[in-house]
C-alpha cells in the first residue's frame, strides 16, 4: 500500500448511486440499507439465491487477496451468478490496452466489477467508462468494503445507536485509516486515528474530506499522534498490519520503530471502555501492531468482523446492480 496517494476521486452527483469508489461515496441511508440486507444474507446466504441466475460478475485483482477474493466469489455464488476471477497479468492491460477500453469490454460480459488494486484513479477511470456497477475492493487510498465489514460487526455489537461512543484506529494512517474516517463521517459518529506524524499520518486530502462531510452529519473526527489519550473510553480499538503491499522495505525498520508506541497490548485494552473490544481486518502480525493475548482474547471480534466481508460484498452487488442506493448529498 503506497502511503500517500493521490485522492483523484471525483463524485457524482446523481440520484442513485453507481459504484462504490471511496467509503464517502455512500451516504448514511444508503449504509444503513446495506446494513439491513447484510444482516439478512447474513441470517440467510441465498435468500436471493437466483439474483444473478445465469450472470456473471468479474473479479479483477493486482494485490493477492484471502478474504477479499473469498468474500466476493461466495457472494456473487450465493446470488446465483458465476464469479470471473481475473489476475492483474490475465488482462490486455499489462500490454497496453487503454483502462477504458477494458471497462467496456468487461460492461459487456458481466453485471458487475470488483476490483482490487493500487492505484485510485486506475478505479476511478474504470467505473467512468464501464456501464456496470465498479466495486472498489482496496486500493492505496481506500478499503470500503472493509469498512462495511467493519461498521455492520460494530453495529452488531453496540446497537444501532452508536452516539457517546468512540471509535479508535490506531497504526499506520493507511487505507483502514482512511475508510474508517470517512466511514464515521458518514455515520455521524465520533472516530479517533491515532498515528505518528509525519510519513505513517493519515492522507491530508482524506482528513480534510471528512471533517468537511463531518459539519452535515454531526460527527467527531480526531487526528492524533497521543495512542494513549486516543484509546481511553473507546469502544473499539481497531489496527492494521504495519507493513502493507506495496510498502518499500527499506522502511521497515523506522516504521517498526515510529510504529511501536502504537501496538494495540494489554494495558491497551485496559484503558478502553469496560465493554470495549478488539478489531482488525487481517492478516495480522501478532507480536507486531497487536499483542497476541488481545486479537486471540475474548475481547477480539476478527472472526465476526471477517465474516461480515461476505453479507456485505453481497449485499454491495445486491443493491449496485438493482441501482436502488441512494447517493450521498452531503460530501462535497
Amino acid at each position: 500500500m503506497a502511503h500517500q496517494p493521490q485522492a483523484s476521486h471525483e463524485l457524482r452527483r446523481s440520484s442513485r448511486l453507481k459504484d462504490l469508489l471511496t467509503s464517502d461515496d455512500l451516504s448514511r441511508d444508503a449504509i444503513n440499507t446495506l446494513f439491513e440486507t447484510a444482516s439478512r444474507f447474513a441470517l440467510d446466504p441465498f435468500t436471493e439465491r437466483d439474483f444473478l441466475a445465469r450472470e456473471s460478475v468479474v473479479i479483477h485483482m493486482t494485490k493477492p487477496s484471502t478474504r477479499t477474493r473469498l468474500a466476493s466469489e461466495t457472494a456473487i455464488a450465493h446470488l446465483g451468478g458465476t464469479p470471473i476471477f481475473v489476475r492483474g497479468d490475465e488482462l490486455q492491460l499489462g500490454r497496453g490496452e487503454t483502462i477504458a477500453d477494458t471497462a467496456r469490454i468487461i460492461s459487456s460480459y458481466s453485471k458487475a466489477l470488483i476490483i482490487r488494486t493500487f492505484k485510485q484513479s486506475d478505479v476511478d477511470e474504470l467505473a467512468a467508462n464501464a456501464t456496470v456497477p465498479v466495486i472498489n475492493a482496496l486500493t492505496d487510498l481506500d478499503h470500503p468494503t472493509q469498512a462495511l465489514a467493519d461498521w455492520l460487526t460494530i453495529r452488531e455489537q453496540f446497537g444501532r445507536d452508536l452516539n457517546g461512543r468512540k471509535f479508535t484506529f490506531l497504526g499506520d494512517g493507511n487505507n483502514v485509516a482512511h475508510a474508517w474516517l470517512l466511514m464515521g463521517a458518514a455515520l455521524g459518529v465520533h472516530v479517533v486515528v491515532a498515528t505518528p506524524d509525519g510519513a505513517w499520518a493519515p492522507n491530508a486530502e482524506v482528513v480534510a474530506r471528512a471533517r468537511r462531510r463531518a459539519v452535515n452529519t454531526g460527527a467527531t473526527i480526531e487526528v492524533t499522534t497521543d495512542p494513549i489519550e486516543a484509546v481511553k473510553d473507546a469502544s473499539v480499538i481497531c489496527t492494521d498490519v504495519w507493513m502493507s503491499m506495496g510498502d518499500s522495505e527499506a522502511d521497515r525498520l523506522s516504521k517498526m520503530r515510529d510504529l511501536a508506541p502504537f501496538s494495540v497490548t494489554e494495558k491497551m485494552m485496559a484503558l478502553a471502555a469496560p465493554d470495549g473490544i478488539f478489531m482488525h481486518c487481517l492478516p495480522a502480525h501478532r507480536g507486531e501492531e497487536v499483542e497476541a493475548s488481545v486479537i486471540d482474547g475474548d475481547r477480539s471480534v476478527i472472526w465476526r468482523e471477517a465474516f461480515h466481508r461476505r453479507t456485505t460484498i453481497q449485499a454491495l452487488l445486491f443493491h449496485l446492480i438493482k441501482g436502488d442506493l441512494p447517493a450521498s448529498a452531503d460530501t462535497l
